[in-house]
């Protein structure tokens, strides 16, 4: 209910901001403070979010040893799913280009557009080597002042493995990151409270400021992401469970209901659960659904790694900054890392995101274009967050020889048994109120 509830507020602030941008456009450009103030608070949690989730998630899981060969398979799936979905975002990103020509309509608005990309493309344009050297902070005080995602990464990693090095001396401190991890987990619940007015914030000033013909351009961003999640799934999930020999129809069909949860309330954490509960039912052991959902939820989002290659992208081409092929492959990695610390909370990945343009020198200025529609690009993503870690437990299962074909051709039989009760009963109750 509080995620529905949030959902419908969310839109009802859209369509007000899209009216007042409309009709007060000189006073709905003054509530672009609004969206500056939501943007603030959604950065100032990201430093101890990403190192609380990114140690937590590493040192719980990170010891291949512990793990055995169903760690180091998993691992190995993820990383490659993961790859496969950044490619595609930023090929879609470099087909598309959702963000040429996005700023329209005030000069003022749109020179101060250009200063910000000048001044950002003088940090941005950069050698390889000075790149990577970038990303070994020299403090890890300093990195989370100036917010730089990847050099927190890095520290977080090394500060993980020296946990699993140490082992059980280190479960104090382990027990604290766990606590901090789940404050800030309820932290970003907080702040994502102030979305509709952020939401309103955001959209009333770029509609006041651009006018409704900026929508067409909102449209060009929904369709573009949508266009490669849908590639997404057809060449890497479909493929992927027709090598496992399960039909991915009929995957989908079975997760239907949380699916629909997902995609409605665009939160990971409320589908989770019944997720879970259908996979085991589905065939796959319950000691992998145990082990490869939750490692899943912390490793491999793949809807929202490829949202993040193209927000990335869309967010330098809105202040003209031409991104060149090393760039794209060093912001691909950055991304491969810091993906890994998204959380199953609506609108989060707009931390990671905004994160990661700083860390690159890009203004975050697309986080509050993109905040406008993030409700609706949430949904699309957060779907396939679920589905690609319910096919994640299929395949490895069926890498540990260990899936139940039996078990899944029961459950199908069953869930069409229910299907065919429940349209008889709609039947009968068309014909009785009839």
């Amino acid at each position: 209910m509080k995620h529905s509830k949030l959902t419908a507020l969310i839109f009802i602030a859209l369509i007000l901001g899209i009216l007042a941008g409309h009709f007060l456009p000189d006073i709905a450009i003054k509530m672009r403070p609004l969206a500056v103030i939501f943007l603030r608070m959604v950065k100032m949690i990201i430093a101890p979010l990403l190192f609380a989730t990114l140690v937590v998630g590493i040192s719980g899981h990170g010891n291949v040893k512990s793990l055995g060969k169903l760690g180091l398979k998993t691992i190995i799936y993820f990383e490659i799913v993961t790859t496969i979905a950044l490619i595609i975002g930023l090929a879609m990103a470099n087909l598309f280009k959702p963000g040429v020509g996005f700023m329209t309509g005030s000069t003022s608005h749109a020179l101060h557009m250009q200063e910000a990309g000048l001044m950002a493309a003088a940090h941005a344009h950069t050698s390889i080597s000075e790149m990577v050297t970038s990303i070994f902070p020299t403090s890890v005080v300093d990195a989370m002042a100036q917010g730089n995602l990847l050099q927190i990464v890095v520290f977080s990693i090394f500060f993980a493995l020296a946990i699993v090095a140490v082992g059980e001396k280190a479960k104090p401190v382990v027990d604290v990151l766990n606590s901090i991890s789940k404050i800030m987990f309820k932290f970003t619940e907080y702040v994502m409270y102030f979305a509709p007015l952020g939401i309103f914030g955001a959209i009333a000033a770029t509609v006041g400021a651009n006018g409704l013909s900026v929508l067409k351009s909102y449209f060009k961003i929904i369709g573009s992401l949508y266009t490669a999640l849908a590639v997404f799934v057809i060449l890497v999930l479909v493929i992927a469970c027709k090598l496992v020999k399960i039909s991915f129809r009929s995957l989908v069909k079975a997760l239907q209901e949380p699916a629909f949860l997902a995609f409605t309330t665009a939160s990971s954490e409320a589908a989770f659960p019944k997720a879970m509960d259908i996979m085991e039912r589905f065939g796959v052991p319950k000691n992998i659904v145990g082990f490869v959902m939750p490692t899943g939820y912390t490793f491999n989002l793949d809807g929202s790694t490829l949202y993040l290659a193209m927000a990335v992208l869309f967010s330098s081409q809105i202040v003209g900054i031409n991104l060149d092929l090393n760039q794209q492959l060093i912001i691909m990695l950055t991304l491969m890392l810091t993906s890994k610390g998204i959380a199953g909370v609506p609108r989060v990945s707009l931390i990671v995101l905004a994160g990661t343009l700083a860390s690159f020198n890009i203004p975050i200025l697309g986080v509050a274009i993109l905040l406008g529609i993030d409700q609706i690009l949430d949904m699309g993503r957060t779907t396939v967050n679920l589905i690609g870690n319910c096919v994640a437990t299929v395949v490895i299962a069926r890498w540990e020889k260990c899936f139940d074909y039996e078990k899944m051709d029961e459950f199908l039989k069953q869930c069409k048994e229910e299907s065919l009760i429940t349209n008889i009963q709609n039947k009968i109750g068309k014909i009785k109120e009839g």
